[in-house]
């Protein structure tokens, strides 16, 4: 078996944190996992670009010496997951999108919103420069259903998203390599249908149970899910 190197890429509000269970799998699975936690989102987010996420990811990548990478990307981490294959293509075997934004050519992440939630997030970041996420959000759209203990605690772990990442889009989106697409079944929190983004790959999405939050109620079926994309 190829020892496959798993780079774990988080949606937004999250951090290296929401990957974990699951690249506790994949390493029993034999292989390395490596989550990450982008620029601006554990510090200071002023001034951070997706440009800076991108190269953050790709530089890990190249500074670890890391080949036959699977990129793994959550949610909005479609977009430094799309960018950073672009950027080492030599370097990456496949990108593996799970319940996530698979992005177009010059369209942002607001723009792949609804128009008034679109005008809403602008509005946040030109008053604050970060788009923060509350309880009630998470109850309702991100872990709808779940204990609230549960839904407390994601909460308390989210933390305010850098609003260039919801307003910079990239120059490029057509991937140099392959692609697959997870999709938890009862996400209600994407900006689109899954089956939409996943349409964009030319692929039918492979379906795990849970909502957006799967990687953390559902992480058997979704490192199982991830395990078999990458044969």
């Amino acid at each position: 078996m190829t020892q496959m190197n798993y780079v774990l890429i988080p949606g937004a509000w999250h951090g290296a944190w929401v990957w974990q269970p699951v690249a506790r799998r994949l390493r029993e699975a034999g292989h390395r996992a490596l989550p990450l936690t982008m620029p601006g989102v554990d510090g200071d987010p002023s001034g951070v670009t997706l440009a800076d996420a991108v190269a953050f990811t790709a530089d890990t990548i190249t500074r670890l010496g890391l080949r036959d990478v699977v990129l793994v990307a959550h949610s909005w981490g479609g977009y430094p997951a799309t960018g950073a294959a672009l950027r080492v293509p030599d370097r990456v075997a496949e990108v593996v999108y799970v319940s996530a934004v698979v992005p177009r050519a010059g369209v942002s992440q607001a723009d792949e919103l609804a128009p008034e939630m679109g005008a809403f997030v602008r509005g946040m970041i030109q008053s604050g420069g970060t788009v923060p996420i509350d309880l009630g959000s998470v109850q309702s759209v991100l872990l709808p259903g779940e204990p609230e203990p549960v839904q407390r605690l994601v909460a308390e772990l989210l933390v305010p998203h850098p609003g260039a990442y919801f307003l910079d889009s990239l120059d490029e989106a057509v991937l140099p390599v392959p692609a697959r697409y997870v999709l938890a079944e009862d996400d209600i929190a994407l900006a689109r249908p899954g089956a939409e983004f996943a349409a964009r790959l030319g692929v039918e999405p492979i379906l795990v149970p849970g909502g957006h939050e799967t990687l953390i109620t559902h992480p058997d079926e979704v490192a199982a899910a991830i395990l078999k994309t990458a044969g």
